[in-house]
């Protein structure tokens, strides 16, 4: 059976841990013929957006077929409306008997219902946009969700099994904005590389980590890691918060890129010791240097790497984001509720001078965070129905 991952929407970076590479990798290993469809944007090495200078068609890591497709012209109209060259064609190439699209905010979803019309296929549709990265001025809102996303959604609706939102507040979005039918709307978590949990679990792992940067097995290390950008000044607020703390045994490390206009300010939290930036990581390796961690910390917005720290069984102190409540599994997160020095300072040092709650916090983040978040048991769970 074939299944085709439509990636037109948005981006499919190579050699990433995001849901657009997870679910054809784990597609493959439960033995189904697997192709990607995706536009030209993808991301660097440093994890910053970039595109393919053309259409092209390659084997990737997992030796699935991907195709790239150009923007028709004029191409920065349509690389903003989504419209490509080729995607008719490919898919009659392709013949899929599943097609899972990665978001349906594209213009050209319109060439997939005509291929539904002629073909039997199945479709499934997901959802990464909410209230906290889209529609967050008039005209997002009111003219490009409400009226040209919506009709997108609405073409495919009468050829889809389900809309997935990969958040409750993605499912919400989906019900309110684009108002399709609840009994098609479901949760279908992101989660984790169920091969790189495991391989980073190993006890030498996080032993080699922490002996890289001097830290003891007895200290208490925490974890931050993403974008140091605008929308999230609040990693800052974090380094403040553990500068403050004066257990020399409590140590941060931070990773990820970081905006110019904030560099000297982080650069000036850092002591090499205590407090350590260690720059961009590669995806596949931010699963040891949280697997090296005793707690993991992401004050500002959302990102997949809750999710996938959730299923490497870390406990987490998390920003309170309305819709974000499914990576608790009963007792695996704490939330913050303000952006604040204070806040973060008072939630870690109850956590690290409370060994039972402590205890607590990890019991349930070993036993129930695999469960719930592996990509190999989501993969299977996305086309069930």
């Amino acid at each position: 059976m074939k299944i085709v991952h439509i990636c037109l929407a948005c981006f499919f970076p190579d050699g990433f841990s995001y849901q657009e590479n997870m679910l054809p990798k784990f597609h493959k290993q439960l033995g189904y013929d697997v192709e990607v469809i995706a536009s030209l944007y993808t991301f660097d090495k440093n994890g910053n957006g970039t595109e393919y200078k053309k259409a092209e068609s390659y084997i990737n890591e997992y030796k699935i077929p991907v195709t790239r497709l150009d923007y028709k012209k004029p191409k920065n109209i349509n690389r903003f409306f989504k419209r490509f060259i080729g995607l008719k064609k490919a898919l009659s190439i392709s013949k899929p008997d599943i097609i899972f699209i990665h978001g349906c905010q594209f213009l050209d979803i319109g060439i997939i219902v005509s291929y539904a019309k002629s073909n039997d296929v199945k479709i499934y549709v997901d959802n990464h946009a909410d209230f906290s990265n889209s529609a967050k001025n008039f005209l997002s809102k009111n003219i490009l969700h409400k009226i040209i996303w919506r009709r997108c959604a609405k073409k495919i609706e009468p050829f889809t099994k389900k809309f997935y939102g990969v958040m409750p507040a993605r499912v919400d979005f989906l019900k309110e904005v684009y108002r399709l039918p609840e009994e098609k709307c479901e949760l279908l978590v992101m989660g984790a590389d169920d091969d790189l949990v495991k391989s980073a679990s190993l006890p030498q792992v996080r032993e080699k980590i922490r002996k890289q940067y001097g830290i003891k097995d007895s200290d208490f290390l925490i974890m931050t890691g993403g974008k140091i950008d605008a929308y999230k000044t609040q990693t800052l607020l974090l380094m403040q918060a553990v500068k403050e703390i004066k257990n020399e045994n409590v140590k941060l490390i931070v990773f990820g890129s970081v905006t110019e206009e904030l560099t000297e300010k982080l650069k000036s939290l850092c002591d090499g010791k205590r407090i350590m930036y260690i720059g961009w990581i590669e995806s596949k390796d931010s699963y040891k240097y949280f697997a090296s961690s005793d707690l993991v910390v992401f004050p500002g917005r959302h990102s997949v790497f809750w999710e996938q720290v959730a299923a490497q069984g870390i406990p987490m102190l998390v920003k309170d984001w309305q819709g974000t409540h499914h990576i608790d599994l009963g007792g695996n997160v704490r939330f913050l509720q303000t952006d604040s020095v204070t806040e973060i300072k008072k939630e870690i040092l109850d956590i690290t001078e409370n060994k039972e709650k402590y205890d607590l916090m990890k019991s349930v983040a070993v036993n129930k965070g695999m469960k719930i978040f592996s990509y190999k048991d989501i993969s299977m769970r996305s086309i069930e129905i």
